[in-house]
């Protein structure tokens, strides 16, 4: 990074911080403190309820000496060119004259739409021009022993799940926008679905819209029915093929902004599991291995509430952990209708520049956020679903194919119904 670079990421990191006032303080682990159940009473207030729930039932947690997270170079400069310019529509549904980068380097967080700024931050933080990610593994089943290891009901191989953008593009061309005729901001597909066999070949695919009253157009496509079945925005909350999973929780959260109500309830300081070591992920063991074993950091964060606008939706609200530095979510709690804590997805990320040493393609200029595994457990029901991302069985999988575009084939035809469909054969 060029000193002008570096200078203005100090300026920027600043401005994020000056915006808003400094959390309280509670008892903190030093870095190497090993958080267990046997002195959890002495760190409650560094956790969500959803994590202290998983330590109660065994988990170990190592605590590490926190690292900074800056913006990589292309966005920070998009972010200081373009951002002055960008604002919220009059009814705060949608941003305008937005290019590329943060939107709001700079928040205030006694305004009432501070938690839609935030948001829209955490949307364009983690847009990329192309996602390949490939041949990961997931496991759904029973944790309801609680000395035993989790009870796999499930085995999910699934080979690739991308994502390609059309807004705020910085790395190939069309740089910053890719037009299209229905003004699409972004396409996603989950294809092929190689285990369990009963599941074999079947694929999803959506488009999210610039327009926030477009709904997403999804689909499924199973091949053994020669169907392709299309699902509408509520489903999106709804556990899929038995799993505990649902597509608008995927990386905390991937709903449209405009489709929920904010509020920001504040600020903490949590551990969150954000410069982890191992690489693809390792789970815990016995009564908790359906959650990752890695190490955890002090990080300050923005505590925010969503509640859905749409009818039918599955959850009463989300609370959103909001790393405040990296604007990345560590893990998101949701709660069922009568208020009650329901679910929570936990990323594990590990950040660098390569996935691990001696990475031959997935290798980069700046630091990635890559994330060898996610856990969705359910509370109530004592069930979770584990990824591992990429799989053990594919060893020396780079899995993380971010920003290849059409040398590792995330090519428009990719997210098409034909392409699913073609790839599901």
């Amino acid at each position: 990074m060029n000193p002008r670079h570096a200078a203005c990421l100090l300026c920027l990191t600043a401005l994020l911080l000056v915006a808003t006032h400094t959390p309280a303080r509670c008892a903190e682990p030093e870095p190497g403190t090993r958080i267990t159940l046997d002195n959890l009473d002495n760190y409650r207030e560094v956790f969500g309820p959803a994590i202290t729930w998983v330590i109660e039932r065994g988990l170990e947690i190592e605590v590490v000496e926190p690292k900074p997270i800056p913006l990589e170079p292309a966005r920070l400069e998009a972010t200081e060119k373009y951002s002055a310019q960008v604002r919220l529509s009059d009814d705060k549904l949608k941003l305008e004259n937005y290019v590329a980068g943060l939107p709001f380097p700079v928040v205030d967080l006694n305004a009432d739409d501070a938690p839609i700024r935030l948001m829209f931050n955490y949307e364009n933080r983690i847009a990329i021009d192309d996602l390949d990610l490939r041949n990961f593994e997931c496991d759904t089943g029973d944790i309801d022993d609680r000395d035993g290891p989790m009870l796999v009901e499930r085995h999910f191989l699934i080979e690739h799940f991308r994502r390609l953008y059309h807004v705020g593009r910085l790395y190939h061309e069309p740089i910053h926008t890719w037009e299209t005729p229905d003004n699409v901001r972004y396409r996603e597909a989950l294809s092929p679905i190689l285990e369990p066999f009963d599941l074999k070949g079947v694929g999803f695919t959506y488009n999210r819209y610039l327009d926030p009253s477009r709904q997403d157009d999804s689909w499924l496509y199973f091949p053994l029915l020669r169907r392709v079945r299309r699902l509408s925005s509520a489903q999106r909350s709804d556990a899929l093929f038995g799993q505990d999973t649902d597509i608008d929780s995927y990386g905390g959260y991937a709903g449209n902004i405009a489709w929920m109500n904010w509020k920001l309830l504040g600020t903490k300081r949590i551990l969150a599991p954000l410069h982890t070591r191992n690489f693809p992920g390792l789970w815990a063991r016995d009564g908790v291995d359906f959650m990752f074993d890695d190490t955890w950091e002090m990080r300050d964060v923005y505590v925010i509430e969503g509640r859905s606008k749409l009818p039918g939706y599955a959850y009463s609200k989300r609370i959103i952990y909001l790393d405040r530095e990296s604007l990345v979510i560590p893990y998101t709690e949701l709660y069922d209708q009568d208020g009650q804590l329901w679910k929570a997805w936990v990323n594990q990320f590990k950040i660098g520049r390569s996935p691990y040493p001696g990475a031959k393609r997935v290798v980069y200029d700046y630091e990635q956020q890559f994330l060898p595994a996610i856990t969705m457990y359910d509370m109530q029901l004592d069930h979770a679903t584990r990824c591992m991302l990429p799989s053990r069985q594919f060893p020396g999988e780079e899995g993380w194919y971010f920003n290849f575009g059409d040398a590792e084939g995330t090519t428009e035809e990719a997210f098409f119904i034909s392409g699913i469909i073609s790839q599901g054969r």
